[in-house]
């Protein structure tokens, strides 16, 4: 927590994103000890879902719970989960992030801290296998995005429900992480244990020890990506826009596909709805050019050559 914290400047307000489970109360109880010792404004924000009965209640023993570890500020965002493409666990997170963006912003905070920890990397990774993603997926969560600082990465939950015990702490056992509906839940109490038990102890810290290794490559993956980006953009340029084939034919395929995915973002193309697929058929508009017609990309776009570029527009 302390390293955490010293990423932002003395004076900088802190929010703790706190559920009420072990893992968060776990942060805030750190947070609230070590923000004071470095002049760091601490407050925390708990995100009420509504998606089970009971929520408000639970909601006032968060509060209750961080303001008896010396909080004053303390506040609850409820949210409405909405249908989302990629399900409920999206949709839930969509909004979450949502709550926590605009608390961020009316508070001024430097800093959102999240209590993921080691088990919630492994999951990650071994969702992002079971969906066939690249390094970026697989390199799991960062422990520092933009406001987000995740201190908790390298202690297990197990860790963690011992220093609430420790402190007198009272997590809530949240009863959506037991609903076999959710695909990480399963993961977690069906996927992991068999892992465990068939292939011997230390499969999480395997997992997560490989995410770490593979977001040093996706790291430096993207950033060669970004730099070709920029020359196939500047290559010809004029009216059409989009980017040089020419140039896009040249690079190696790594850094094509990751260069052609960016475009499509850049573009507006949701990156949870985009998959191999659209990328390869995009790709092939300057690999495998025979005048092919234009490829339909989630959200009404499309991918078109035109001029010999790769342009990403709407039709």
């Amino acid at each position: 927590m302390r390293a955490a914290l010293q990423q932002t400047a003395p004076g900088d307000r802190v929010l703790v994103a706190v559920s009420g489970g072990a893992d968060s109360l776990a942060l805030t109880a750190a947070a609230a000890f070590e923000g004071p010792r470095l002049g760091r404004a601490v407050g925390a924000v708990h995100v009420d879902h509504g998606l089970h009965p009971g929520s408000a209640d639970q909601a006032r023993r968060v509060v209750d719970q961080a303001r008896g570890l010396g909080l004053d500020d303390v506040g609850v965002r409820v949210v409405d989960v909405v249908d989302h493409a990629s399900g409920p666990e999206g949709a839930a997170r969509a909004a979450r992030y949502a709550a926590l963006d605009a608390a961020a912003e009316e508070a001024g905070a430097a800093a959102v801290l999240l209590g993921h920890t080691r088990d919630d990397q492994a999951e990650q990774v071994l969702l992002g296998l079971a969906r066939g993603s690249g390094a970026r997926s697989l390199a799991g969560m960062p422990a520092s995005r933009g406001r987000y600082r995740r201190p908790l990465l390298g202690l297990t939950h197990a860790t963690l429900v011992d220093a609430c015990r420790h402190q007198g702490l009272q997590p809530w056992p949240d009863p959506a992480n037991d609903d076999p509906a959710y695909t990480r839940n399963r993961v977690r109490h069906r996927v992991l244990p068999v892992l465990e038990a068939e292939l011997g102890p230390g499969i999480a810290d395997a997992l997560a020890r490989s995410a770490e290794l593979l977001r040093a490559d996706a790291d430096l993956l993207d950033s060669l990506a970004a730099e070709a980006r920029q020359r196939c953009r500047d290559a010809s340029p004029g009216p059409v826009g989009g980017l040089g084939t020419g140039d896009l034919a040249a690079l190696p395929e790594a850094l094509r596909a990751r260069v052609i995915r960016a475009e499509m973002v850049a573009a507006g193309v949701s990156p949870s709805a985009l998959t191999l697929g659209h990328v390869r058929s995009a790709e092939a508009l300057v690999v495998s050019w025979r005048g092919q017609g234009p490829v339909s990309l989630p959200g009404g776009l499309v991918a078109v050559r035109r001029c010999d570029r790769l342009v990403v527009e709407a039709p």
